[in-house]
């Protein structure tokens, strides 16, 4: 398969994917799945300037903000990071045009604890099969509250409660998904420009992700976090879901323990447990201007995992990697391009998407791990899994 052809979509009649093959080395499909995120976000992009979901959607958002009407969106695992970016991405489309950031994130889950009873629901489940984001969007219909779905194929079982469907089209190949997180991360930026009367810039956001191919940064990264017993993954603002994301990468891609915590929340009592075996990551993707107070505690993070003996690694957008000194991150570096063509949230969760992934592979192939089948050839995982 070459990197710039299409991904076939979902089976039709629709089923669920089956575990991939196993392949004993990369590449993996998970490799395969990286390499052929940029011209399927460009092709993607393309499409979403035509379909009148988007723009129903983004009619959907503006709606309920008017009307001070709750708007959610929700998911689990990779969706829910998927979910939580674009909060952000919305919120800032509001904020753009001079509407109160009112959109939440929740997962698919926790909805279910106190139901809106108007409003908007926006689910994203890649295959349309997740359990738990069926049931909210059920729950949620029953309450009369509106639901869209951000899913591969408009067959799906999730697409049957939805009265707005954004297809996506092409399916992951891998179960560690990354087309799964891209996706709707493009989705979400295509509703929140049109939310703003704008056109999501698919030759922009080609470049973002050609740009941030970085392969031999992360092997360099992943040979220093190796000896590593676990990892502790941290971000602020929008830079959150990047961590949340690549801390589960982590875990079921390349098998670590990982953990994603806000940037101030790990100096309130989790570094107490943290040594020389002790990763830090540090995502900062966000190349929007910071109050110095937050500068500071962002450089202080890695000066308290130095203090620690601890490895220490970022993931830096170009215009914040001169703010950090190069002694903070003795495990390494991976730098995130700049395009300044679209929105900044957009920017920095698209930006931060491959390398994030990079990162995960490239761990998974020191570990000697198969990052594709999230443990599933051990029948104990497969009990697990339910």
């Amino acid at each position: 398969m070459a990197v710039s052809d299409p991904l076939p979509g979902a089976p039709d009649p629709w089923a669920s994917s089956t575990i991939p093959p196993w392949r004993a080395g990369p590449p993996y499909a998970m490799t395969e799945m990286i390499a052929a995120e940029p011209a399927l976000a460009e092709r993607l992009a393309r499409r979403l300037v035509a379909d009148a979901a988007v723009s129903d959607l983004a009619s959907a958002v503006r709606t309920a903000a008017d009307s001070a009407s709750a708007i959610t969106i929700t998911g689990c695992g990779t969706s829910e990071h998927a979910a939580i970016g674009g909060a952000e991405i919305l919120n800032a489309a509001l904020t753009r045009v001079g509407k109160r950031p009112v959109v939440r994130a929740l997962q698919a889950f926790e909805t279910l604890r106190h139901p809106e009873p108007a409003g908007l629901l926006v689910a994203v489940s890649h295959e349309g099969g997740t359990e738990a984001t069926i049931e909210a969007m059920r729950v949620a219909r029953a309450a009369g509250v509106r639901v869209g779905l951000v899913t591969v194929s408009g067959r799906s079982p999730a697409a049957a409660l939805a009265d707005m469907v954004v297809e996506t089209a092409e399916q992951d190949r891998s179960w560690c998904h990354t087309v799964g997180y891209l996706s709707p991360v493009v989705v979400f930026g295509a509703i929140g420009a049109s939310l703003a009367g704008e056109q999501l810039d698919a030759l922009a956001l080609r470049a973002l992700l050609d740009a941030a191919e970085q392969g031999p940064a992360a092997e360099e990264v992943a040979a220093q976090l190796l000896p590593c017993e676990r990892l502790i993954v941290a971000g602020f603002g929008v830079d959150y879901a990047t961590a949340r994301e690549l801390a589960l990468k982590i875990e079921e891609g390349a098998r670590l323990p990982a953990v994603a915590h806000e940037v101030e929340t790990v100096r309130h009592g989790h570094l107490a447990a943290a040594d020389r075996r002790t990763g830090l990551v540090l995502v900062w993707s966000d190349a929007e201007p910071l109050p110095a107070s937050i500068l500071r505690r962002q450089l202080g993070l890695l000066e308290a995992a130095a203090a620690l003996t601890m490895p220490a690694a970022a993931i830096l957008d170009v215009e914040n990697g001169p703010r950090v000194p190069l002694e903070l991150t003795p495990a390494g570096r991976l730098s995130i391009p700049s395009t300044r063509r679209m929105d900044p949230a957009l920017e920095a969760l698209a930006g931060a998407a491959i390398p994030l992934q990079l990162l995960t592979e490239r761990l998974a192939r020191a570990r000697g791990v198969n990052p594709d089948t999230l443990g599933r050839e051990d029948p104990r995982q497969v009990a697990a899994a339910g």
